[in-house]
């Protein structure tokens, strides 16, 4: 790479990677429409689109190995799209290789690979070159040509690109109907009426081509001819055009399809833009201006075909610089100065809680009245202010989790094809938000959990056949958002949690005493695999088994301040549901005092606050808990938690934060309610970074400084707590 343009190399990987994402979303929905008999054109032109833009941008940065192996993409796509290249499980596999190889020249570019990574890069897309030759080269036999089965003159195959005789051939093939519709428009209105029209059509079939014909029409008037591929018979098409004066000539056909042709309606492809304008496959060359469709050529034009020629050509001027002013108006920002302007937001923060505080001196010293009612006027204005940039910057911050589950789709159709098994990926809720940070941090956590579940969940087909199960596995992937948290639930429909097996091995490993097995729940024994090396499996395979993972997941998924759970059948199947807060950075706050201590506890985890008598208390196996509205919650006081030698208050009664996370509610102990506020969470460093129970630290603005509890841990503490009193 040129060392001009790697002084915005982060420019480039950050557009990059975005378009290599995109390329293998597209490439998973080629995948699934693959299997039921046909390939989209949408996604095809969009996959093509994807591997197009990779190259020019490659090229304007200087990234000449990825330009290079994104330009083979592309002939390898465009020649799907054209019909040149017969789709199958191969060729689908050297694009999903393409896209893996694009990833690792990426990361090579931004310097994000090792040494020896690098090493093997250069012979991958070497022998993945070769690859996509082999397949470009390769002829497939000449077959019976679908349009000799129709009635089609030459001057309708004159004027169409390459591309619409693809698509004309392919309606042909799979036994469509095939149809002329004939429309005259008034030319003041006949973009809002042709654009009707298609929509009305394309619900019944392929609008193929919308050419102006050459037909004689007034002056104020122009004729369209519309080329429509569709498995519906006349009177079906007729109904799709109601409100609109139209001709229906359907072409005839001169041979019935063959048996076993497919009737399903062939997909519906974009327009196509000047760039695929190209020589047929006859060799006949098509003119870029497509006058005189379906008819003898003309060689002059009417006033009508001309002004309208002129219309479509300012219309699509209009479409294209409306496209460019689109992209002008999306900015890329690096998560780092999003991060800056976070901390100067939460800056604004504390002086915006300075100046209340000023302000409420002021009235209690001279009165509302006076200054003090104009300082207290600018401080509520100020506050409105900042909430709203508070708001702002935050929802900048959010992306959808949409962008990880397609990359975790291309991994896991990766792994079970190693597995040897036959999995489909079901994704909902990818338009759901959350943080970047917290979304950046989530990919590894999730990647355990599908990977188990392609290892020990799925069962090979033959088993699942055997069990009276679909011999295809099914993995899903869910997200949802409640309230200030989202959950995201992966689920399998495969052989469940052997609950007998996990508890042996916990007792073998000494996790649960064999007194106590009586009184562990279900949700206990569960919860057991998340224990530091617990596997039951005895071998290791290639893709877990080694005794590591999915305590991986929750010491991952409880520094994010977010709990996970588990729920599991043996013999059909196990769902993990991870709960996490929106975002870590500005959060409301409750401020309490707790053994003569200030702390913060995150309120969005708070549920209600009670207040109750000492002798509410009771103790049930060595752990406190109080009785809520019929439930027992178990109860903390974070004096003695945190082993502070404060003095706690003595009062009868105490004030109890019932805090919770997903279906886990807990009760904290505390002396005083101080109030609440908007804080800013800050890194305790590398050294207090891992204190159990505390999730950072934030500055009050009165020259306080508290911790900020954490709940997740809190609750993850009594919930081992309770194990180990069992297993003592």
């Amino acid at each position: 790479m040129s060392d001009e343009a790697g002084g915005i190399a982060e420019e480039f990987l950050s557009e990059a990677a975005e378009i290599v994402e995109q390329l293998g979303g597209h490439l998973l929905r080629l995948e699934e429409q693959a299997k039921k008999g046909s390939l989209d054109p949408d996604i095809m032109n969009a996959a093509f689109r994807a591997a197009h833009s990779l190259k020019g941008i490659a090229g304007m940065f200087g990234a000449d190995r990825v330009g290079a192996l994104a330009h083979r993409l592309e002939d390898l796509l465009d020649g799907l799209r054209m019909g040149r290249v017969k789709p199958g499980p191969s060729v689908l596999d050297v694009l999903f290789e393409g896209v893996e190889a694009l990833d690792a020249l990426v990361a090579e570019v931004g310097k994000h690979t090792d040494a020896g990574d690098v090493e093997t890069i250069a012979p991958r897309v070497a022998s993945l070159m070769d690859k996509v030759t082999a397949i470009l080269e390769e002829r497939p036999p000449e077959k019976h040509d679908p349009l000799d089965d129709f009635d089609i003159s030459s001057e309708v195959l004159e004027v169409l690109t390459e591309y619409e005789e693809q698509r004309l051939r392919e309606n042909a093939r799979t036994g469509a109907n095939l149809y002329r519709v004939r429309v005259e428009f008034e030319l003041s209105t006949f973009d809002e009426g042709l654009m009707a029209l298609s929509g009305g059509l394309k619900k019944v079939g392929e609008v193929i081509s919308t050419l102006p014909s050459g037909l004689p029409a007034n002056e104020t008037a122009i004729v369209f001819d519309i080329l429509v591929g569709s498995p519906k018979d006349r009177s079906t098409v007729e109904a799709a055009c109601e409100g609109f004066d139209v001709e229906i000539m359907p072409i005839e056909r001169t041979k019935q399809p063959e048996v076993g042709a497919s009737s399903s309606p062939a997909p519906m492809p974009e327009p196509m833009t000047g760039d695929d304008v190209s020589p047929s496959a006859s060799g006949k060359k098509r003119p870029p201006t497509q006058v005189g469709a379906y008819s003898a050529r003309v060689d002059e034009k009417s006033p009508a075909v001309e002004e309208a020629d002129a219309a479509l050509e300012a219309a699509t001027g209009s479409e294209e610089y409306a496209s460019l002013a689109a992209v002008a108006r999306t900015v890329r920002v690096d998560i780092s100065r999003l991060d800056e302007l976070m901390n100067i937001v939460g800056e604004l923060v504390l002086s915006k809680a300075n100046l209340q505080r000023i302000s409420d001196s002021l009235k209690s010293e001279l009165g509302f009245r006076g200054v003090s009612v104009d300082l207290y006027k600018e401080a509520r204005s100020l506050e409105r202010r900042i909430d709203l940039l508070q708001k702002g910057v935050i929802e900048v911050r959010m992306v959808p989790l949409g962008q990880i589950f397609d990359k975790l789709s291309r991994m896991l159709r990766k792994m079970a094809r190693e597995a040897g098994k036959d999995i489909s990926f079901e994704v909902s809720g990818g338009e759901t938000e959350l943080d970047k940070l917290i979304t950046e941090e989530l990919s590894d956590p999730l990647m355990h959990i599908i990977r188990n579940s392609i290892d020990h969940g799925i069962e090979a087909a033959e088993v699942r056949s055997a069990r009276g199960k679909p011999a295809r596995g099914t993995i899903r992937l869910d997200a949802y958002q409640k309230g200030n948290h989202v959950t995201i639930e992966v689920s399998d429909d495969g052989a469940g949690l052997d609950e007998h097996a996990i508890l042996r091995h916990g007792l073998e490993r000494g996790l649960v005493g064999a007194d106590q097995v009586k009184e562990l729940s279900r949700r206990d024994i569960l919860g057991l695999i998340f224990a530091p090396g617990f596997s039951t499996r005895q071998e290791v395979s290639g893709l877990s088994g080694r005794g590591v993972g999915m305590d991986v997941v929750k010491t991952n998924i409880g520094q994010l301040s977010g709990v996970i759970d588990v729920d599991s059948e043996f013999g059909v199947g196990s769902t993990f549901a991870m709960t996490l807060p929106i975002t870590l950075a500005i959060i409301q706050g409750l401020i309490i005092r707790a053994a003569g201590q200030v702390f913060t506890v995150p309120l969005n985890s708070v549920i209600e606050i009670l207040r109750i008598r000492q002798t509410e208390v009771r103790t049930v196996e060595r752990q406190e808990v109080i009785d809520l509205r019929g439930s027992t919650v178990p109860l903390v006081r974070l004096g003695r938690l945190f082993g502070l030698q404060g003095s706690a208050s003595e009062d009868e009664h105490i004030f109890v934060v019932i805090v919770g996370l997903a279906q886990n509610r807990l009760g904290v102990a505390v002396d005083q309610l101080l109030g609440q506020q908007d804080v800013v969470i800050k890194s305790l460093g590398r050294r207090l970074g891992n204190v159990r129970g505390i999730a950072g630290a934030t500055d009050l603005g009165d020259n306080r400084t508290t911790l900020v509890v954490d709940v997740a841990a809190l609750i993850e503490e009594v919930l081992e707590r309770d194990l180990q009193v069992a297993a003592n």
